[in-house]
């Protein structure tokens, strides 16, 4: 793919491997300069590798946006950087038995704090730093936070922590005001950790149609839940 002749300035939180990796390798090779997060530094071996690469520029800053304190210091680092586009990627899918009937209050805790709070609260703090009237603040959601889509049932925990997700953004919405352009993210059940190895896509596939679907609605006004195709997903 070709190299874009404008530059365009962007922030993946949680970019160690998956989507979120792929995500940053797609908007790179589209002429973007990239900040991408990671819990570990000393874990994201292939992203380091990336970085050291011929492209636009590639930073990585070490992020837990469940931590207070790790959100203060990530800030700091990345001083007055503003972005066109920002997207909140960490999750986790819960605990494995995935039921109502078992969860904990710790399980319940730590699911939805990765999955829907503490994507929020970060993303409250990093609006302010998103380019205007052009740019976006985004969400990796799934389709299984569709209330009016869940027809199927299954992985109730992580159905429901995404519905919050979904919820929350729609929220935040309300609070920033019309002109804002908030998109929340399907990318596909792709083979990840997360998605196992019989999704039907690979990461290649949802990352290159989720960069189309940022390039295309970047700056537009309002809450766009939307899939790595383009398509609308009901809430």
């Amino acid at each position: 793919m070709e190299t874009r002749d404008e530059s365009r300035s962007g922030l993946i939180i949680g970019a160690s491997r998956g989507i979120g990796l792929g995500l940053v390798r797609q908007l790179r090779a589209r002429g973007w300069t990239l900040i991408a997060t990671v819990r570990d530094r000393c874990t994201a071996v292939a992203l380091a590798e990336l970085s050291s690469t011929d492209g636009p520029p590639l930073t990585i800053e070490e992020l837990d946006i469940a931590d207070a304190a790790s959100v203060v210091d990530f800030l700091a680092a990345i001083g007055d950087q503003t972005f066109d586009f920002a997207l909140v990627n960490a999750g986790v899918l819960g605990p494995e038995h995935q039921s109502a009937d078992r969860a904990t209050s710790e399980e319940l805790g730590d699911l939805f704090m990765t999955n829907a709070i503490a994507p929020i609260r970060i993303a409250r703090r990093l609006y302010p730093r998103i380019a205007t009237p052009d740019g976006s603040i985004g969400f990796m959601s799934s389709r299984m936070g569709s209330v009016a889509d869940n027809t199927s049932g299954g992985l109730e925990l992580y159905r429901a922590s995404k519905a919050a997700l979904n919820s929350l953004t729609r929220g935040l919405l309300a609070e920033l005001g019309a002109t804002a352009s908030i998109l929340t993210l399907h990318p596909g059940w792709v083979r990840t950790d997360m998605g196992g190895e019989d999704a039907p896509l690979d990461v290649e596939t949802s990352t290159a149609g989720l960069a189309e679907v940022i390039e295309a609605n970047l700056g537009k006004p309002g809450h766009h839940f939307l899939d790595y195709a383009g398509d609308t997903i009901p809430w």
